[in-house]
């Protein structure tokens, strides 16, 4: 049995240009060791929109060294990045985005949600690449939901949605660059599921909705993050009602974290270099 070790609040919310308000639930720093592979974790919303004329997001910004998850649940967003790639990524899609060796992108409410008004909903994790890894060429995965498997779980409990890695040999679309797992979980009330990860990785839960209890001795409410011992491979998950969280699990790279706000690497010479390659313009241009 994996063991809780700690229960975390999330802070107050900020806006992320004028499109996101979002609560940081974690991020890198001091515990990064702990939480590897993962490095952030915002959870944007639930918030109401009215229409709008101009679309509200956040405009171009850099990134190097470090994976970006989006995984929507409510609206739309649309995106685009200094490869010439974009889209628009709706409620189930998952936008898995490749800095690599550095990428410039942009994030904004979609035309269509933007004319329309609504509820936006959505989390976006920064996973660390491996040392090897981090100038890899930058690209994305666009990941729809009718893509991504769907496993019941016993005594009509709920569902696992596989977005990385698997679960009773149901693999996800992601690819990944060191072992994962990324599960987005449904929990219906009075229910309990047994989830198993693997022992010797990081282990996380996410609360989305809901609120659940983690091994019979934690009360865990919407925003809070549990973290799991790495030894051991069960936890047992119980619904006091209608819940919804993410299951997010990694093989630790037991590597240095230096970061810079949205350079993540492995040293201070590392990081002075992504700076310098940013100012010069080595990060390509945005399509015009």
């Amino acid at each position: 049995m994996k063991k809780l070790l700690r229960v975390t609040n999330a802070p107050r919310a900020h806006w992320v240009g004028d499109g996101f308000p979002v609560r940081s639930l974690f991020s890198y720093g001091q515990r990064s060791e702990q939480l590897s592979p993962f490095l952030l974790l915002d959870y944007a919303g639930p918030a109401n929109f009215t229409p709008a004329k101009r679309p509200r997001g956040v405009g171009q910004h850099p990134h190097r060294g470090f994976e970006t998850v989006t995984i929507v649940y409510q609206g739309e967003v649309a995106h685009q990045d200094s490869t010439g790639k974009g889209g628009v990524i709706g409620p189930g899609d998952v936008q898995w985005m490749t800095a690599g060796a550095g990428i410039l992108h942009e994030e904004f409410h979609s035309p269509a949600f933007t004319q329309s008004g609504g509820s936006l909903e959505m989390v976006q994790l920064w996973v660390n690449l491996p040392a090897k890894d981090k100038m890899a060429a930058p690209g994305y995965q666009a990941i729809f939901n009718a893509q991504i498997p769907v496993i019941e779980l016993p005594d009509q409990a709920g569902q696992v949605r596989v977005i990385a890695g698997e679960h009773l040999d149901h693999a996800g679309p992601a690819r990944t660059y060191s072992p994962m797992n990324v599960w987005d979980v449904q929990l219906k009330g009075g229910k309990v599921a047994t989830l198993n990860q693997p022992t010797g990785w990081t282990t996380l839960l996410v609360v989305l909705h809901g609120t659940v209890q983690v091994n019979g001795e934690q009360v865990v409410r919407e925003a809070q993050v549990v973290e799991l011992s790495r030894e051991g491979e069960a936890m047992n998950i119980e619904a006091n009602n209608d819940t919804s969280f993410l299951l997010l699990s990694g093989e630790p790279l037991n590597e240095p974290v230096v970061g810079h706000g949205p350079f993540v690497m492995n040293s201070e010479h590392e990081i002075i270099a992504a700076i310098d390659d940013f100012n010069s313009g080595r990060f390509g241009k945005m399509p015009t």
